[in-house]
């Protein structure tokens, strides 16, 4: 039985993310939808000594651009304000000498479009993860339907037998169920429990980018596999 789940290939992404590469066979990154403003693609939150703050890359978004033709807007030198919140809120962090110099390095390489950036971020943090799931570009695939019928065509492409989605409303808007069964595509929703670990400052902040993760316990470890296996 084969699974796959599609997701966008989004900023830093926070846990659920890989959760959901984790649990699958084959990982689509949909990259050829429409950028969305003031959505996941080009910012997340880091923690803060009073709660979290928003990185956000800067971009030339226009009506109806995709994520892959979104380009990055260097016009503001947006990077130093950003390595100062990272220095500053996480140079403590047990394993932030361990893996900021990477992190940095990628920030560095000046690339044009955001989907370059955000995919070589993911790519590092799911090595670190060591997670071995396959990836694949939508636009790789040629297919041009929409909604539930274009997952069931990248399913089909793809000889997936399992859909893994994600269980709130942003998975949930695509999906119609009916046409799952119809095409003998077995629906399954990700069952995601946020694992709490130690942070750099008291109270727990859930639902951040999982460098947060990275930079305090150094890897995917035991305590948040026990919560979301």
């Amino acid at each position: 039985m084969k699974t796959v789940a599609i997701h966008q290939p989004n900023f830093m992404p926070w846990l659920q993310f890989f959760d959901k590469m984790k649990k699958c066979d084959q990982f689509v990154f949909l990259d050829d939808v429409q950028y969305e403003k003031n959505g996941w693609q080009n910012r997340h939150k880091i923690r803060t000594s009073d709660d979290s703050l928003w990185i956000t890359i800067p971009v030339k978004s226009h009506l109806n651009l995709k994520l892959n033709q979104t380009k990055i807007d260097y016009t503001h030198n947006w990077f130093d304000k950003h390595r100062k919140s990272f220095l500053m809120n996480y140079s403590k962090a047990k394993y932030f000498d361990n893996n900021w110099k990477s992190i940095e390095k990628i920030f560095d390489m000046n690339y044009e479009n955001i989907i370059h950036l955000n995919l070589d971020i993911i790519e590092f943090i799911k090595k670190k993860f060591n997670i071995k799931t396959e990836t694949i570009l939508s636009s790789e695939l040629d297919i041009t339907s929409n909604g539930s019928k274009r997952i069931i065509d990248i399913c089909k492409k793809l000889d997936a037998d399992i859909y893994l989605s994600g269980r709130g409303l942003p998975g949930k808007k695509y999906i119609d169920e009916n046409d799952f069964e119809i095409n003998n595509v077995q629906l399954q929703y990700q069952n995601f429990i946020h694992p709490e670990y130690e942070q750099c400052y008291p109270l727990f902040v859930p639902n951040l980018t999982s460098l947060d993760l990275l930079f305090n316990q150094g890897k995917f470890l035991t305590i948040v596999n026990k919560n979301i296996e």
